[in-house]
């Protein structure tokens, strides 16, 4: 019967290290957010799991729709929108150089 438990721990402990992968990837992603928000939030992610108990899935839900939550929370707006123009620029002049090169032949 340990065993069965031991294994189903391991189980729980892989789908907690899935959850939290994916939750900093995804919050790495947002606009604005920096290796400090990411820290933060991973903290306090963790930390709340830890003195409740709870799986994060269950205390937080879907791992994506949080980043998005605790990017908003922690992200000043002014720096999140700067990111975002900063982003759109970039994706036009990628699509620019792309589209140059594909007509060129290069």
């Amino acid at each position: 019967m340990a065993k069965k438990e031991q294994g189903t721990d391991r189980v729980e402990d892989r789908d907690r290290d899935r959850w939290m992968a994916r939750f900093q990837v995804r919050l790495a992603m947002q606009p604005g957010v920096d290796r400090a928000v990411v820290l933060r939030a991973v903290k306090e992610t963790a930390g709340h799991c830890a003195m409740t108990g709870e799986d994060p899935r269950t205390a937080f839900g879907d791992p994506d729709s949080y980043a998005v939550e605790v990017a908003a929370r922690l992200v000043p707006a002014d720096r999140a929108a700067r990111e975002r123009r900063r982003d759109t620029l970039v994706n036009t002049i990628d699509s620019a150089v792309k589209k140059t090169r594909e007509a060129t032949g290069l």
